[in-house]
């Protein structure tokens, strides 16, 4: 009897460590190596684990390690860099590896991949059966034919008999060469299906021109990957960044590598994917969660096997199993959609590129015309080199600006509902020029809130600290929650005193009516979250506006990520002044970052054009930024304000966030745990939040800052022990959430 095998597990769980296994008698333990999935029992539950390491020192009593239930052969075997990466994000985010196997595996994928499996089982046993089949027709065709000839040989020349057995030997040839044909045809396609995807060569590499301006901007951050630095590319919108993106990334599979290519939205990616096919046709792989299923599996199925491929990917894809990565694009660096909130890891997309970058030791590109000031520090720092690409490709002028007063607009009654006479004036310029336009309004929804006449209740949401905002829909009215989705029907009348319900402000549906009813010969189409939960609606309606096919379009910051339309001469922004009022002190720099991308929209292809900002707050600083130096980047004022004030990047904040159903048992553990934490740390709160409830949950949140100096990482760990002695000895597992960076 051979001494104990032990091997650790990564479980998809919550666990601060990694349980103990060992490997039974009838599996040998040189089959068992790091990475292979096996099947085991927790807490008498039956998992799909990850062996993470083999020929472990347990520190259990053997009595009480079980044995692994078996190895799931079916499975593909988990890279070791994907388990590095793992374990990088778990112990920066401060969550356990095990939730991050969850997020890069969640059982929906692993069902599928036990499914996938065993039908490929099925069909590779029943294709073998047939190749045994046909091998063993050819063995008998040949024995048949072996005696034919031997009863030949012996025959007499010249007599029936001899004739006879040669005419059926012949026929056995015959026989025998058809089959034996059959068979190398199956056996050479069954070699085909298991040999590594190859695609078609990409488009050609001389189909992308560059300008001058982004030949110097390639041949700088070439240079910079040749020193293994990360480069920033801050090139204003419409400088062609996405041209130079190509051109690095047709370098990087020329060179034999392949290639990530990450986007905050998916919209954006739907915009790229034909952008993209064009020049890397089937070298082109799409991962996102609009994907179906299937179409993940398969993309996953050929990363693991295939070469010189590109991943077109929002930050999911920075866990699919990348092999020989030679290049990362992280375009849109700056967006906000790259950090997850919840659940664990909440993780920043563009930060953990860095680490598989380091992991892989390949290149990685950001990109941005409107950079994050994270990102700046880094290049100041010297650890990233910036790049700056400031001419427009067609070499265009920069959009004139115009803000609208809508304070002096209605004392002068120059509005007609929620557009100013003057922004009429300059929609219809636009359409009676076959130009096009683009609407922003931060809210979806017809009213993002209602008021009674009579009592001045605004009616909330019966389980969040929130107002209900009014949606029209197929021609029914209902009050909808935006946090939890609770509906409630729309009567018009108040709840409380049965008042006249009057909506207040104007959403995506209400400017859609109001432009509809200005605008009656113009093509319309609305992109917000209502619409675009019909994937192929957002699709369409992409396509169709690229094409020219809609004249007006009406969305939220969806439209201000980085699409390029040819047609667009006008963007305008409905009541700008919901960007302002954010409490954060990230406030202006988001608000700047969208304001000036979405003005990039427009004035392309030649063409100057024009940006109209609607507002009531036409003296806040924020618009003076807009179109300098303090947007692009290239001012470091607002970098010298966060480090007066001792904010990120030059410090790390990590915000606790409590949730309990009972509001003074929320209020009583966050100051109980905030107590316990400034004794070695600087903790901002408790406090409550804009919306402090959310799905009948109360909310507490903290915030804590620490420096960034070489006892980051020994605090941060620190701070993670006290918060799960806390959880323990007050017997309130579950209520807790770390986020590390929050947006």
């Amino acid at each position: 009897m051979r001494a104990k095998t032990y091997i650790s597990v990564i479980l998809p769980l919550k666990l601060e460590w990694e349980p103990c296994y060992s490997i039974p008698e009838e599996i040998s333990p040189e089959d068992v190596v790091i990475g292979d999935r096996v099947k085991v029992m927790f807490a008498n539950k039956p998992y799909s684990g990850v062996v993470s390491a083999v020929g472990i020192c347990p520190d259990t009593a053997a009595s009480k390690i079980k044995d692994i239930e078996d190895i799931e052969n079916g499975l593909e075997r988990i890279l070791q860099d994907e388990i590095e990466l793992w374990r990088r994000v778990s112990e920066y985010y401060l969550c356990t590896i095990g939730e991050v196997y969850k997020a890069a595996y969640p059982v929906s994928k692993i069902n599928l991949e036990e499914a996938h499996a065993a039908s490929l089982a099925k069909s590779r046993a029943r294709k073998e059966r047939l190749l045994d089949s046909m091998r063993l027709k050819v063995e008998r065709i040949k024995e048949r034919l072996r005696k034919k000839e031997e009863l030949e040989s012996k025959a007499k020349e010249g007599t029936k008999t001899k004739v006879k057995l040669g005419e059926e030997a012949a026929k056995l040839r015959q026989e025998l060469a058809t089959a034996a044909e059959a068979l190398e045809a199956a056996e050479r396609n069954s070699a085909a299906e298991n040999c590594s995807h190859t695609a078609e060569a990409p488009g050609p590499e001389n189909s992308i021109i560059l300008s001058e301006a982004q030949k110097d901007a390639e041949r700088q951050i070439q240079e910079a990957f040749k020193a293994k630095k990360p480069v920033l590319l801050n090139g204003i919108t419409g400088s062609g960044k996405t041209e130079i993106y190509i051109k690095c990334a047709h370098e990087a599979i020329r060179k034999g590598g392949n290639v990530l290519y990450l986007v905050p939205e998916i919209a954006l990616s739907r915009q790229l994917e034909d952008r993209l096919s064009e020049h890397f046709g089937e070298r082109l792989l799409v991962f996102h969660s609009a994907e179906t299923a299937a179409s993940r599996r398969s993309t996953a199925e050929i990363m693991r096997s295939g070469h010189g491929y590109i991943v077109l990917g929002t930050r999911s894809s920075l866990f699919l199993p990348h092999h020989d990565l030679r290049l990362i694009i992280v375009d849109e660096e700056h967006d906000s959609s790259y950090k997850q909130d919840s659940p664990a890891p909440r993780y920043n997309g563009r930060d953990t590129a860095l680490m598989l970058s380091q992991i892989h030791g390949c290149n990685i590109l950001l990109g941005s015309a409107t950079p994050s000031l994270e990102e700046l520090y880094n290049c100041g720092c010297g650890r990233h080199v910036l790049v700056a690409l400031k001419e427009r490709y067609h070499g265009t002028e920069d959009s004139d600006i115009e803000i609208i007063d809508t304070k002096a607009e209605r004392r002068k009654r120059g509005m007609c509902g929620n557009f100013s006479r003057k922004l009429i004036s300059h929609i219809q310029n636009a359409l009676n020029n076959g130009e096009q336009v683009m609407i922003l309004r931060s809210r979806r929804a017809w009213a993002p809130s209602m008021q009674c006449d009579e009592c001045g209740e605004i009616p909330k949401c019966p389980h969040c600290n929130v107002s209900m905002s009014l949606h029209k829909s197929g021609g029914q009215e209902v009050m909808l929650c935006h946090y939890c989705g609770k509906q409630l029907p729309y009567t018009g009348k108040c709840p409380k005193c049965s008042g006249a319900l009057k909506p207040l402000g104007a959403g995506t549906q209400k400017i859609e009516e109001e432009v509809a009813a200005l605008f009656p010969q113009a093509r319309i189409a609305r992109l917000d979250r209502d619409t675009a939960q019909n994937k192929s609606f957002e699709t369409q309606t992409i396509r169709e506006f690229g094409k020219g096919n809609i004249d007006i379009l009406i969305g939220t910051q969806m439209l201000t990520k980085g699409f390029d339309f040819g047609g667009l001469s006008l963007v305008v922004v409905i009541t700008a002044d919901t960007f302002l009022g954010i409490q954060d002190f990230r406030a202006d720099e988001k608000a700047l970052q969208t304001l000036e991308q979405f003005r990039g929209r427009c004035g392309r292809r030649g063409r100057k054009g024009l940006f109209v900002i609607q507002t009531s707050q036409p003296e806040h600083p924020v618009y003076s930024m807009i179109g300098t130096e303090r947007a692009s980047g290239a001012d470091m004022s607002l970098l010298q304000e966060r480090k007066d004030f001792d904010f990120p990047p030059y410090t790390r904040i990590i915000e606790i966030s409590i949730r309990d159903r009972f509001e003074d048992r929320a209020e009583r553990h966050a100051s109980e745990l905030a107590q316990s934490l400034r004794g070695r740390f600087d903790v901002t709160g408790p406090y409550a939040p804009v919306v402090d409830k959310v799905a009948d949950q109360h909310i507490r949140v903290m915030r804590i800052s620490m420096k960034k100096d070489r006892n980051l990482s020994m605090n941060k760990k620190a701070l993670t022990r006290i918060v799960q002695e806390f959880e323990k000895k007050r017997k309130y597992e579950g209520h807790l959430t770390i986020n590390v960076d929050p947006a």
